[in-house]
């Protein structure tokens, strides 16, 4: 009997659209070395016309898919990671089941844990699938930032990026994921936050005016609770799964910025050049970051079969988690 849950493969879609620290100088005060110095961001990928949350992440699902070698038919379980979806209801997973064209009715539903949604995915995959309820799992990362990003506001404008990225879990006798850490603290949710546009404050013309339908974040306190919790996180997942750091091939973080990345990878003891980056073109894309990260180390050959893998990440909430996984 399959016990274990393991990644077959892995796409990502990025909008055609780029927007360079050039464009951002012409938009507000900032300048190239600025943004660069403080994110290590270089450009960033926008959604064009028509596209969506929930197309990207389709995109992204049929990449995965081909990657895989499945049949989409063989899907029985579709979670998408966002907290940019194209509404308030249905869930973009629906809207990615209907763009799939799936034969047959399969459950869906979202997961809004912001940039740790990804991990917290994997972990709720792994889950279904060791409790034998489900065996092929799409999980899709998909986020549409720009549109929700106050091109007013420097600090915030500069780092948001859009994509996606999707990976196919599947049951196998072979180790896949080795283990979860997950948690949330409650007492930080001011830190980042979208204030307007729930039920605490539905949409009016004052809740526009004040420009509270734009994300908020309290920069330097993420800086300190990410490294803390990022670090602390993957030293959980690894220590559940076993897995000593010199047998760990890469670390992947959530791209936030170029200095929470080093500083985790420090705080570690690993080596920076197996902790992977790829911010500085794709910008910081929330949910979507590590699954993009993943299909283009896949891409590039990094990602190489039976490889153990950990990923660590920290979103709104703050939500935080780890998972270490067997390639």
């Amino acid at each position: 009997m399959a016990s274990f849950a393991r990644i077959l493969g892995f796409g990502h879609y990025l909008p055609a659209k780029v927007m360079t620290n050039a464009d951002f100088e012409k938009l507000v005060e900032t300048s190239d070395e600025w943004i660069r110095s403080r994110t290590g961001i270089q450009e960033r990928h926008f959604t064009g016309e028509g596209e969506t949350a929930s197309t990207m992440a389709a995109e992204a699902a049929k990449r995965a898919i081909e990657k895989s070698g499945i049949d989409k038919n063989d899907i029985d379980l579709i979670i998408v990671a966002t907290v940019t979806a194209d509404m308030h209801y249905p869930s973009t997973a629906a809207l990615v089941q209907r763009a799939l064209g799936i034969a047959r009715p399969v459950p869906s539903f979202d997961i809004g844990a912001a940039c740790a949604g990804f991990v917290f995915g994997l972990t709720i995959a792994d889950s279904f699938i060791k409790s034998g309820m489900y065996r092929t799992i799409l999980l899709i990362g998909a986020e549409n930032l720009s549109k929700f990003t106050d091109m007013q506001d420097r600090n915030t404008c500069v780092i948001f990026g859009d994509g996606a990225g999707a990976a196919i879990l599947q049951a196998s006798d072979k180790p896949g994921i080795l283990a979860s850490h997950l948690a949330t603290d409650g007492n930080y949710t001011h830190l980042i936050e979208f204030p307007a546009g729930g039920s605490r404050l539905p949409a009016t013309h004052e809740t526009v005016e004040q420009r509270l339908h734009y994300t908020r974040m309290e920069g330097q306190e993420v800086y300190k609770q990410a490294v803390k919790d990022m670090s602390e996180a993957a030293l959980e997942a690894m220590r559940r799964a076993g897995l000593p750091l010199d047998q760990v091939s890469w670390v992947i973080p959530h791209q936030a910025n170029t200095r929470i990345i080093e500083t985790v990878g420090k705080r570690l003891n690993f080596p920076m050049e197996k902790v992977f980056q790829n911010i500085a073109h794709v910008g910081n894309t929330s949910a979507a970051s590590i699954p993009i990260a993943l299909s283009e180390m896949e891409q590039q050959g990094l990602l190489k079969r039976e490889q153990n893998i950990v990923l660590t990440a920290l979103g709104s909430g703050l939500t935080y988690g780890s998972v270490a996984f067997r390639y």
